[in-house]
């Protein structure tokens, strides 16, 4: 039996367990839609970010913060596979390079797109742009809602999680690390 059919027959039997009949007419093609829907959750896997990034790297003199913020993703909470909503701020300090922008958001997915937690994934964008990119600095802000807290458990609505990962000069320096998280509490800019 391949991947897809063992999936889908474990779908199944998780509506029986739950005492729902997978051959009635909105549950007949569930299993399905599920295999699809995780195996786009969770495409993380197939990538590899020192390569994503490594494709972008460019020469240059900036040795200024670049800062990309407010990028949104979506995860899945690794001890009861429910959704973390969240957005990243990413930033770093070029030391002779920079890497495309687009790279950022990137490899803010590539993580997201696996089964995680939000403390480690703070921590895996912020050693994979270290260790590929090899600027100063790096500094890496998560701000996430978990459903695992709102839909069950503690049942807490709209409480917010935030996780840093701070390297190189965003931690030994304080001017760095308060510029960083100044520009990332600034007011949302007008929208073009």
């Amino acid at each position: 039996m391949d991947k897809k059919a063992r999936f889908e027959k474990a779908v199944r039997e998780i509506l029986e367990l739950i005492g729902e009949n997978p051959d009635r007419e909105g549950l007949k093609k569930t299993p399905e839609r599920v295999y699809k829907a995780f195996l786009h959750l969770t495409n993380g896997y197939a990538k590899d970010p020192k390569e994503v990034l490594g494709e972008a790297l460019f020469s240059s003199s900036n040795d200024e913060m670049v800062l990309v913020r407010d990028i949104e993703f979506y995860s899945l909470c690794e001890h009861h596979l429910l959704p973390i909503i969240g957005r990243a701020h990413v930033a770093y300090i070029p030391d002779g390079k920079v890497v495309g922008l687009s790279k950022i958001p990137r490899m803010v997915d590539i993580f997201a797109r696996r089964l995680q937690i939000q403390e480690q994934m703070t921590e895996q964008i912020a050693d994979a742009i270290m260790q590929t990119v090899e600027p100063k600095g790096v500094g890496v802000v998560i701000q996430a809602r978990h459903m695992c807290m709102e839909m069950r458990g503690v049942e807490k609505i709209c409480s917010t999680t935030v996780s840093s990962a701070l390297r190189g000069v965003f931690k030994e320096n304080l001017k760095t690390r308060e510029e960083f998280f100044s520009l990332i509490n600034a007011p949302q800019p007008q929208r073009f």
